[in-house]
């Protein structure tokens, strides 16, 4: 007579978890190894484990990314973001992605959820700015760009923004001033500008 051994629920539920641990271990060094397909195969075995896995969800999501296949990044994005509603993080990851789509209510709401948790979440604000440029709120843009600039002030990407909405909005004047600003620490940025605008730095303010 055989007999048969049960697993109870709670012992399958630790196994899981052992494994998906030992996963998410082998799954890190991979990344630090540079090997991210590999990682990548790991982190989908985690999610046929655990599909609440928070680790794995946002690190396929940012390989659906890498790839651009933007539509099942953001579906991976969204997943984490029910599990974490309160990280800054998963907003802003949904948002990046909806602005990528050109969604761009959706990418507003998801960057404003992340400055309402993280206020001085820089990449936010420049991601709430080039989304109100894209709906052509160039005044509220500003807003955004100048929050950006405030938290890092050395990061050319807000001040190029800036100058170019300064020029959707007819004020060349104060695009130059964004430019000279720019030229004392990001020459190449400010001669860019330069190019595209047909401004010239040297010019009075």
């Amino acid at each position: 007579m055989s007999v048969k051994t049960h697993l109870s629920p709670t012992h399958t539920n630790a196994s899981s978890r052992g494994r998906c641990f030992k996963l998410r271990l082998q799954a890190k060094v991979l990344l630090v190894l540079g090997l991210r397909n590999q990682a990548h195969a790991v982190f989908q075995e985690i999610l046929q484990l655990n599909p609440q896995d928070v680790l794995a969800l946002n690190s396929v999501g940012f390989k659906e990314l890498n790839d651009r296949r933007l539509t099942q990044a953001l579906a991976f994005f969204e997943r984490a973001l029910v599990l974490t509603p309160d990280k800054a993080n998963a907003h802003f990851n949904v948002g990046f992605v909806c602005e990528e789509l050109g969604r761009s209510q959706e990418a507003e709401q998801a960057f404003r959820a992340a400055l309402h948790i993280d206020e001085k979440m820089d990449r936010a604000w420049y991601g709430l700015g080039l989304v109100l440029v894209r709906q052509q709120r160039f005044a509220d843009s500003l807003v955004a760009f100048k929050r950006n600039t405030e938290l890092q002030s050395m990061s050319p990407y807000a001040w190029y923004q800036m100058a170019r909405v300064h020029m959707e909005m007819q004020e060349p004047e104060k695009a130059l001033e964004v430019m000279r600003h720019l030229n004392g620490f990001e020459p190449k940025v400010a001669a860019q500008l330069a190019r595209e605008t047909g401004l010239k730095l040297d010019r009075p303010v």
